[in-house]
């Protein structure tokens, strides 16, 4: 956990988007005010992404905490704008943990996200993630197979885990009616990042292969839709999109510099940090599909 102190809570910035902003607008807005306000996320994430995720969340503005015990989540977790659970490296006991952490900000009236990771790769793993889901997060974030998976509420017989077996394009469908049934923003990421709540859907069209080649992107994109769903809680559909475009835009710039996967990881945070007005506003991609 990054070490500042924090007060009771402020209150969440609501209504910070005219609604006739323009998508790149949109996203600096955002990004803008995440690094104004540096609103407190908690994360109960995996072992292999909280270094990445802390990093991403800290480059971007926001604060992270990595607090998973279920001793403090009574204390704590109310003291947060934003939860993030992530089932990554799940055990019975975290499953424990997220519960009572999402059941607390619901109390606190405070967004979560969810980020399944291979949903559909045991039974154990699938029944936790439909348990969240019934939970009410305001925001689930998958590769294809995991939305997938979610939305038929079975266990994937050709799962290879944490990587997707299918386009995000494949998911559209699944994506659509899971956000009708839970009435959650649910996101798809790929070539081409889908949202959608049910109705709409959009596209965020940022972003560069090779991060496929360096583990926790995802948990770190899922990361930081938390993070800007803090700063626009009212808007979930549009805070999603914009973090997915803007984490993606920062791996284009990063990919400019790097000679590989590791070197990306680091100019990735680098771009995230220096993102400027100018540049979001040129290159944010983001349109209807």
């Amino acid at each position: 956990m990054e070490d500042k102190a924090h007060d009771a809570p402020q209150q969440h910035p609501t209504n910070i988007l005219n609604s006739t902003e323009s998508w790149p607008q949109q996203a600096w807005t955002h990004l803008e005010s995440l690094r104004q306000a540096s609103p407190l996320i908690q994360c109960i994430t995996n072992f292999v992404s909280m270094d990445l995720v802390a990093n991403v969340l800290l480059s971007a503005g926001a604060s992270p905490a990595m607090i998973h015990s279920i001793q403090e989540i009574p204390d704590f977790t109310p003291k947060t704008h934003a939860l993030y659970i992530n089932v990554g490296t799940l055990t019975s006991e975290w499953l424990t943990a997220m519960k009572m952490a999402a059941q607390v900000a619901n109390e606190c009236k405070t967004p979560w996200v969810l980020d399944p990771v291979a949903a559909g790769a045991s039974g154990f793993r699938l029944k936790a993630c439909l348990e969240l889901l019934k939970l009410r997060p305001c925001v689930v974030r998958g590769n294809a197979s995991e939305i997938m998976a979610l939305f038929k509420g079975s266990v994937d017989e050709t799962s290879k885990g944490v990587d997707s077996t299918h386009e995000s394009t494949d998911a559209i469908e699944a994506a659509k009616s899971l956000a009708q049934i839970t009435g959650s923003i649910v996101a798809v990421s790929g070539a081409v990042d889908i949202v959608t709540d049910g109705q709409r859907v959009v596209g965020a069209k940022n972003g560069v292969p090779m991060l496929q080649k360096i583990t926790a992107t995802g948990c770190s994109v899922t990361a930081l839709i938390t993070a800007f769903v803090a700063v626009d809680p009212l808007r979930p559909l549009q805070a999603t999109a914009t973090a997915l475009s803007i984490f993606g835009l920062a791996s284009e710039i990063g990919m400019d510099m790097a000679k590989g996967p590791a070197s990306l990881r680091t100019h990735l945070i680098d771009a995230l940090h220096g993102l400027d007005r100018a540049t979001v506003l040129q290159r944010v991609n983001i349109g209807n599909v």
